[in-house]
């Protein structure tokens, strides 16, 4: 095993066992560096892998910090819904509306989604809870002549699986962006944030096969319960 890959792997073992438990202080770089015998530069890199992998947060002039002992995956590569991305959780999840109203397009939204001024749009916010905790919240804006009879109800459920199955559209592909951004008032007012200044947002205007866009998310992921993966290929 290489001195990075077992620097990585003890320091992993510490943190899903809860030896090293959340928020507390990992050891400095120049101590792992005494204690494997290893260059600055391969300790950096096992504690970059940490902090990629969703365990591991870096706080200018403080050290590096644990998250959290099983971060939950987000894959980039397909479009999929809130309960196909985490079935496997079972009753731990709960998702809960916070908001659902209707009001014609207009503002800032007219640059995210094809539609023209004062077409009714459909706003739902829905907060969602992983182990008890606000983790994620999700602003919904679906275009309410392509997607028609939503309901609070259908909202507390699978949306995508009530426009594929009742509606039966097919959804084709979505533009997507990644951002940490400061917390917003409504971050603060629906997330658990322990203190976080900042979430992952990652933004999705969505099609349908024949190409018409049918919802514009944004989806605020607190920093410490995921990390996120994609394949690259050359």
């Amino acid at each position: 095993m290489s001195k990075y890959n077992q620097i990585y792997t003890d320091l992993l073992a510490s943190i899903t066992t809860e030896r090293l438990q959340r928020g507390t202080r990992l050891p400095s770089e120049t101590e792992l560096m005494d204690s494997y015998q290893a260059s600055r530069g391969t300790v950096r890199r096992a504690i970059e892998q940490l902090q990629e992998r969703g365990f591991a947060q870096k706080i200018h002039g403080k050290g590096t910090f644990v998250l959290s002992p099983n971060p939950i995956e987000f894959q980039l590569g397909g479009i999929v819904s809130f309960y196909e991305t985490h079935a496997d959780l079972g009753d731990d999840v709960r998702t809960e509306v916070v908001e659902f109203t209707q009001f014609p397009l207009e503002g800032s939204l007219l640059q995210h989604i094809e539609a023209e001024p004062g077409t009714l749009i459909t706003r739902i916010k829905r907060v969602r809870r992983i182990g008890g905790k606000r983790v994620i919240l999700d602003i919904n804006h679906f275009v309410a002549e392509v997607i028609p009879g939503l309901d609070q109800a259908i909202a507390e459920q699978s949306i995508y699986a009530f426009i594929e199955q009742t509606l039966q559209l097919q959804i084709a592909y979505a533009q997507r962006t990644i951002e940490a951004l400061p917390r917003s008032k409504d971050d603060q007012a629906h997330l658990d944030l322990d203190g976080q200044s900042h979430v992952i947002v990652v933004s999705n205007q969505t099609f349908l096969q024949d190409g018409r866009q049918f919802e514009y998310t944004e989806s605020r992921h607190t920093l410490d319960k995921f990390y996120f993966s994609d394949i690259a290929r050359r």
